[in-house]
This record gives structure tokens, sequence and C-alpha cells, in this order.
């Protein structure tokens, strides 16, 4: 399979779907995956399975431990879910019987809704399990039972210590991230949790790159596990279109509103917006219909009439966005699309590519837009890396830019009016209007009706955007396209842990508040920890954080003014290498 390498022999047969598998989608059906996770797909709007998807699922199944390198937005979590659940769904009713080690919060949530969903028909319990969230409901749950615990390496541990999280059921184990959990302090903490799982359990690590402490955690902890790769494609140079790339960086619950006030700030007026399944293609068609867009779905659960009408209505300019997946958008011929919109980042750069060839066509100018999560910054580096082209990261539109591109397109309209000239049959009521009205407010008053019937008033709140992760001092770039922050330990960033005494004072940065922590290296503190503390308690981006300076009984570390009393609220209630600490600002 293009793009696919497999390192290990499998020695395994897929299992039979059976006669329940019949009438869905052939892709996920030959993988082996039983009648109700192949309803849920359908439901969801699944079209066919990644290629981590097709090379993970059947070993997975079979009950082989896996080794699996591909990258943020490849299906990973579909990988790993669905054959998880459908093997505990088989399993005895001993609680809980998997576990899912994540690196942050947000993908702690992210997973866990992902898995809940995924898990419907078989009646499968979910429970996330996180820091930054109150410690009761999360005893609660766990007393109760739940089949699945989705957790931060973190929160696991200090659950293990207290006797609430029992690994003793847990037949399966699944690290997401491993690159990331390592970087960010996690691995003594990853070896203790695998460590007091049982020998015989099932376990599959995924992660982005395979630095060698990745690998000798798998020698560790897998056996005779298969490995799969999922190889970036090549792209030639020269061959990514000359079109006007960009993306905005939202958090997942920002995203709808971030695409809709993206598309109005641009005027797009023949925009084809991509979505990964065929509920999210429904999702995003009714929310910007409901915006006053003229929008249309086209998807694979469509028959050939409603495509065929919907790609006529575009064609003829009676839609604005036509919102699509991969697999329905192959094949069309749409001759003149002023802007691509990515909702989510493709997996890879060619089907980045081959996405954004859709517009830019026939010396016309295009525009090519990406909504991006925190997490995605890394592929979309990647992508770059490929196509050798630079995407602009803009920051998402305020509600002034849309307020003042909302009059700007009002101002032109009317001036084309009065350009016209026509206006021999309204003139009676200004006439009547100005005899009581001064002519500006007359005005004024037209313009606020026209803003309402546009949609214009709607209350709009702005969207938290999240800065661009940027390269640290001195990092190189690895062939394979990716910032090389993961091989290298926190500890030897300059940038995180300086030299020589402590700075007190004079070398802090503007706008930067040092807080104290009171514990360093006599309790094996590293600036790893920290960070990772820090971005998981905080549920911030490991680049807002500054300087680190590990002491022998206490570390320093420098975080913007404005997130300082969070982050001493937080790191307050959490533990640090398995124990609570002092925290507080530091008084130069």
């Amino acid at each position: 399979m293009k793009g696919v390498s497999r390192c290990m022999k499998q020695n395994q047969t897929s299992a039979s779907t059976g006669p329940n598998a019949t009438g869905f989608s052939p892709g996920f059906a030959s993988l082996g995956l039983e009648a109700p996770l192949l309803t849920t797909l359908e439901t969801l709007g699944y079209e066919e399975p990644t290629p981590i998807q097709r090379e993970a699922i059947p070993p997975l199944l079979a009950g082989r431990d896996l080794l699996g390198q591909a990258a943020t937005g490849t299906g990973k979590t579909a990988a790993f879910a669905l054959p998880m659940l459908q093997r505990v769904a088989h399993a005895e009713k001993a609680r809980p019987s998997a576990l899912v080690l994540v690196p942050t919060r947000e993908l702690a949530i992210q997973v866990g809704e992902a898995m809940q969903r995924y898990g419907k028909e078989l009646r499968m319990s979910v429970l996330a399990v996180y820091g930054g969230q109150a410690i009761g409901p999360q005893l609660h749950a766990l007393k109760r039972g739940v089949d699945v615990v989705v957790a931060t390496p973190g929160r696991a541990l200090d659950h293990i210590r207290r006797g609430t999280l029992k690994l003793l059921a847990v037949k399966i184990v699944v690290l997401d991230e491993a690159d990331e959990m390592l970087d960010m302090g996690f691995a003594d903490d990853l070896d203790a949790i695998l460590t007091g799982t049982p020998k015989t359990k099932q376990t599959a690590l995924f992660s982005a790159t395979m630095p060698p402490r990745i690998r000798s955690i798998a020698h560790r902890h897998l056996h005779n596990p298969v490995e799969i790769t999922i190889a970036k494609e090549p792209i030639k140079s020269g061959t990514a279109p000359r079109v006007q790339q960009a993306a905005y960086i939202v958090t997942r619950p920002h995203r709808g509103a971030a695409l809709a006030r993206v598309i109005e700030v641009a005027g797009a007026k023949s925009a084809l917006v991509f979505c990964r399944t065929r509920l999210e293609v429904d999702e995003v068609t009714a929310m910007l219909t409901g915006r006053g867009h003229r929008a249309e779905a086209i998807h694979g659960g469509m028959n050939q009439g409603q495509r065929d009408r919907v790609m006529q209505a575009f064609k003829a300019g009676q839609t604005e966005l036509l919102v699509a997946t991969d697999v329905a958008a192959r094949g069309l011929d749409i001759p003149q699309v002023s802007h691509v919109i990515n909702y989510d980042l493709p997996s890879s750069a060619e089907v980045y590519v081959h996405r954004i060839g859709r517009t830019g066509r026939a010396g016309r100018e295009g525009v090519a837009i990406t909504i991006l999560d925190p997490r995605e910054q890394r592929l979309l580096r990647t992508i770059e890396q490929h196509t050798k082209a630079q995407v602009s990261v803009l920051p998402v539109p305020s509600v002034a830019d849309l307020r003042a591109k909302q009059l700007e397109r009002i101002h032109a309209t009317m001036a084309e009016v009065l350009g016209d000239g026509k206006l021999d049959g309204f003139t009676p009521l200004v006439d009547r209007l100005t005899a009581s009205h001064s002519p500006a407010d007359v005005a004024a008053a037209a313009i606020k009706l026209l803003v309402r019937a546009q949609g214009g008033e709607r209350p709009e709140q702005e969207i938290p955007a999240l800065p661009p992760r940027q390269p640290e001092f001195g990092r190189p770039v690895r062939q394979a396209g990716r910032y090389d922050d993961r091989s290298r330990s926190m500890a030897s960033r300059p940038d995180r842990r300086p030299t020589g005494p402590p700075r007190h004072g004079g070398g802090r940065e503007t706008g930067m508040a040092r807080v104290y922590i009171g514990a360093g290296r006599e309790a094996g503190i590293r600036p790893g920890d920290l960070v990772g503390a820090i971005a998981n308690e905080v549920n911030v981006n490991s680049s807002v954080i500054g300087a680190i300076e590990v002491e022998e009984r206490f570390s320093l570390v420098d975080v913007p003014e404005s997130l300082a009393p969070r982050v001493i609220q937080q790191l307050s209630r959490a533990r640090i290498k398995g124990r609570k600490v002092s925290v507080r600002i530091f008084r130069d």
C-alpha cells in the first residue's frame, strides 16, 4: 500500500464481521469490525478508513501488541478505539477493562468523547480523567465502575496511589501521542503505570516520531509488536498551487464560529469547504445556512440525483458554499472556486495539495484557508516542508473586524444602487421621512435595516485565539519536515533551563511574571515536569512558558503575567512528581 510500511510480518486472520455486516461501508466492514460499530460509523458519517485505520484495526482485533507511527490528524483515535471497544465488549465485565493514556487534558476530553460516541451501540461507559477538574466526580465514577478510562499520566498515577484506579482487570492499554508525553516529563509516570498493569495485557503505542526513547519504552512494555508506519507522501517541489494560503488557530469548541467568521470576512462567494465525515458536513452546512449563507452539502450518503442538483446550483451561482467530504469531492468538475477552506486539516500533504488545487485555476487568483486545531500546528509545518510553500498563520477576525467588513460591503452595495440612479419610486418616502427627521438619520435607519436583513445584528462573542507554536532557539529541522522538539529533552533547551546562578530580576522578558515552586532537583524535578504540569493543569500551550530554573530545593518559571494567577491557583491544587508543592509569585 502506498505510503504505508509494515515492519513486521503478521500471522493473523481478520475477524469475520458475519452476515450482520452487509450493507455497511465495505472499507470498514472488511477490517473485521462487528455490526454495532459499523452502524455507529454509518451514523457518524464515516465513509472509508484512513491508512492508519486500515493497517491498525485488524492486528488490534487479533489481540496483537502494536507500535504505530502516524501524525496528528490521521485518524489514530478511531484506529485504536474501535478494536478496543469491540474486544472489551466481549471480555469479562471486570472494570476498568481498558486504559488510554494521553499527554493533555484537552486530548483526554477529545478522545473520551470520541470513544463515547463510538461505543454507543455497545453501551460502553467511558471516563476522562485529567488534572484541573474537581476530583470528586472522578472518584464517584470510578467507584461506580467504567469500562474505559482515558487519562493524563499525572492524574492516572494520582488515582492509582489513592487506590481509586485499579489496574488488575485492565486487558488493553493504549499510549497515544507517546512522544508528547515524554517531552512533557511523563517518562517515569508511564513506566510506573505500565508496570502496575497485568503482564498479559495487550498494549498499543502511537507516536508521531520514533526516537530511541520511544523504542526503549516499546522494548520494555510491548511483546512482539506489529509495527506500522504511515509514511508521508512525497510532494514534488513546485506542485503545490500558487494560491494564497492562510490558517487560523482555534480550539475545537470554537471551530464552527471561526469558520463562519472567516467566510464572512473573506467574502467567499464560491467556496469549497472540506470536512472529514458526512455528519460533520451536515452539521457545518446547517450552521452556515442558519447564519444566512447559501450553503449545500455533498457526501457519500446522497443519491446521484441529489448530488447532481447540488452541483448544478453551485455551478450556477445559486449556492455560495459547497460543504463536502474528500470522498464526495473526487472527480467533481468545478471550474471556478474562489476559496478552498479546510474545516479539518487533512492527514497528508498529498490530500492538502489535492484540496487546494481546486482554486487558483486557469490563471485566476485563489485562496486556501485552514481552521487549525492547536495540536495540528506541527502537521501544518510538515505540509509546508513538503509543498515548499508557506502558510500564513493569522489572528482570528474579531467582532470589530466582522462589523467593519459588513459595513464595507453595505457601502459598496449602496454606492452601486446610488450610481444606478433608478430611485424615483422611493424619493416620496424619503421626503415624508425627512420632514420629521434629518437626512442623516433617515440614511442611518436604512443602513440599519439592511444590516439587520443580512444578519449583521446577530450577537457575536470574541473567539479566543492561541499563538502559533514557534521553534525554540537553534532548533534544527528533521528531514521528515517536523521541528525536532521531541528528540531533545526539555532540560537541554537554552530558554528552558539557563546555566549559571539564578536570574533574580533583570533577565525576565517583558510581560512575564516569575512563579516560585517549592520543589527542585532534590525532589527529582526537571524542566519537562514543570512544563507538563503547567500545560496540563492550566490548559495552555507549552509555547507560552518562558525560562525555567530548577534549583536544589525550588524552581522558578516565567509565565505570562495574565496567566500567573491561574498557574498559582491550579498548581497549588495539583501534584508534581506525586507531591503537593507551595506555589507563589517570586518577589525579586
